[in-house]
């Protein structure tokens, strides 16, 4: 292998010399983070895996790239699944989905796991061909069965190793292991789109039954008007009062449905009815995220926290918090008010039990992105609104569960040497939300803590958590904590990178000086797609806030970077502009001012 610092790409698998970016390849402790290790672990398996997926088979022409870089990244997610936690991997694919994928579903470029035209090649490499086309092989393990699923690799490797294959060689291997068809299946790969899959439930006592309506619906989308069912896969468990899991009985599924908790929505409509349930059911649905759907409406909020509290599908237990997350900031919006009450009781009863899984307590303590809420809006968007409602939830749980918060941090210090293995990164990640937390409830007690974590860090993950508290507090202590950073890193390309990235993500109106400031300085270059995408990708992607500014500055800012990049590396602009994708969701003063 070989890697550089100059590389549009995260790696790439060509047979006879692997070329890294180094930033997936270099790694210590005192420059790199547990994001970092485990973005590193990924990416190589990613190539490696494509010695089988990609380059022993490869593909009959571009149309079929979704055939090995969607099976690529399922690979890889699993391998990472399996060296990690299970639970907070999909956590982060799913996030990743929804943060690239889901937007570009149903934005004007939105395009087919397998698009039928292109005008440049590059436009293949996209979210929607390597994230979902990987969706849509989990899919298929979910709905014929992991041993089924292995047969059918299997079968595939025997019968087309050394070949040029196709998505209906592929499929026909599975087809063969499971005895099913898998024509209407694979219109997942031609029809674009995100199906959305809406939800009702009716109970009645006298009879002790529950309806579960289900029904489905793909929007619009370009060159693509009529939208046909397709096959969706829903995991599913109905929880009692207590939070005990109810047995699935009813006449309107299949008997393996049912052993299974997995409901197969092939058609527009479908009503199943359960029979011997005691009490209104809680419905876990989707449960794994077994399909790549939204689903609506979101259960109520009593309903959310049972599920929080006992659901043993670790997905949507997260999914839950996120969604309780989601109703007080919406709330907060509509009425002014901030009701987080629920939340911060549920979350309690998590910090409670924090030592049983801390790396999926803190993804249920981290709250919903800018972008999240963005994306869930989904119209009329004014980020400032956004950012002012989500900070008021996060410095109410710090308020709320600050001596909850302020144990965690104190006992889950760890003195001893670095190791980048995956308890010990959960254990460092909750420790570090719960500081960010504290700080948002006491921005004193914040800075405090922050400013002794920044001095006395023993690695790269506890010392830029400590950095990004203080890049939100403000003040001379942030100042200096920058300073004293680059001081100590200097030269070094990948942790400037960081020093970058954190000062473009400042949510404050100087933040857009601060980058074109940045942007004159001696370790910052243009011809550097890293360096870019810290500095200008970061503040576009991760700064809604001072991007979308109403005076047009963060508009004119990116519009400059890209006529400068676009002539010498089309490719790094390109990205850039991705930043845009969902404009036609902004309010209309930002609508006029991208536009104009």
């Amino acid at each position: 292998i070989v890697a550089v610092s100059d590389f549009n790409m995260g790696a790439m698998e060509n047979k006879g010399l692997n070329i890294f970016n180094d930033k997936y390849v270099l790694a210590s402790p005192d420059t790199a983070t547990d994001g970092d290790y485990a973005g590193i672990e990924g990416v190589i398996a990613h190539e490696y895996f494509h010695n089988w997926t990609g380059n022993r088979i490869t593909c009959r022409d571009w149309f079929q790239l979704c055939l090995k870089e969607g099976l690529t990244v399922f690979r890889d997610q699993e391998f990472s699944a399996d060296m990690r936690s299970r639970a907070v991997e999909r956590i982060g694919d799913v996030r990743g989905l929804r943060l690239a994928q889901f937007p570009e579903d149903a934005g004007p470029l939105a395009h087919p796991v397998r698009p039928d035209v292109y005008q440049e090649i590059n436009n293949f490499y996209t979210s929607t061909v390597y994230e979902k086309g990987a969706e849509i092989i989990r899919m298929l393990r979910t709905l014929i069965g992991e041993d089924k699923f292995r047969r059918g690799m299997d079968l595939y490797f025997e019968r087309f190793d050394g070949t040029a294959a196709t998505i209906e060689d592929f499929l026909s291997c599975f087809a063969a292991s499971s005895g099913r068809d898998l024509s209407h299946f694979a219109l997942w790969y031609s029809q674009a789109g995100t199906p959305v899959v809406t939800t009702s439930g009716e109970y009645d006592s006298a009879a002790q039954t529950f309806a579960l309506k289900l029904s489905q619906q793909t929007p619009p989308t370009p060159g693509q008007t009529d939208k046909k069912p397709v096959v969706i896969p829903l995991a599913l468990a109905l929880f009692g009062e207590n939070g005990q899991k109810l047995d699935l009985v009813s006449e309107d599924a299949a008997p393996t449905e049912l052993a299974r908790g997995l409901i197969e929505l092939d058609s527009a409509e479908r009503v199943i009815r359960f029979r011997e349930i005691p009490s209104r059911p809680v419905v876990s649905l989707l449960r794994g995220f077994s399909a790549p759907v939204r689903l609506e409406p979101a259960p109520a909020s009593e309903d959310l926290e049972r599920l929080l509290a006992c659901d043993d599908d670790p997905f949507n237990r997260w999914q839950a918090s996120q969604s309780l997350a989601l109703r007080a900031i919406f709330g907060r919006l509509e009425t002014g008010a901030l009701d987080a009450r629920g939340l911060s009781d549920a979350l309690r009863l998590l910090l409670a039990k924090a030592e049983d899984d801390p790396a999926f307590v803190a993804q249920a303590l981290s709250l919903p992105s800018d972008i999240d809420l963005a994306r869930e809006k989904g119209r009329d968007v004014d980020p400032d609104q956004l950012f002012e409602a989500r900070m008021a939830l996060r410095a109410e749980i710090g308020r709320s569960l600050g001596s909850e918060l302020d144990a965690i941090h104190a006992r889950f210090f760890a003195a001893g040497a670095f190791t980048p293995d995956a308890a010990s990164a959960g254990r460092r990640a909750l420790r570090n939300v719960t500081l960010d937390l504290l700080a948002a409830g006491d921005a004193d007690k914040g800075r405090s803590l922050a400013t002794a974590q920044f001095e006395t860090a023993g690695n790269m993950t506890d010392k830029l958590a400590a950095l990004a508290t203080l890049a939100l507090l403000g003040g001379h202590a942030r100042e200096e904590a920058f300073a004293r950073f680059y001081a100590q890193y200097a030269g070094d390309a990948l942790v400037i990178d960081k020093w970058f990235s954190l000062q473009a993500m400042i949510p404050e109106e100087a933040t857009t000086q601060r980058v074109l400031g940045l942007m004159t300085h001696r370790e910052f270059s243009m011809s550097n797609p890293n360096r870019v995408r810290a500095l200008i990708g970061a503040f576009a992607n991760g700064n809604l806030t001072r991007f979308h500014a109403l005076d047009g500055s963060g508009y004119d800012l990116l519009t400059a970077v890209v006529l400068e990049v676009d002539p010498k590396n089309p490719q790094v602009s390109a990205r850039l502009l991705s930043a845009l994708r969902s404009w036609r969701t902004m309010e209309s003063r930002r609508r006029d001012l991208i536009e104009a």
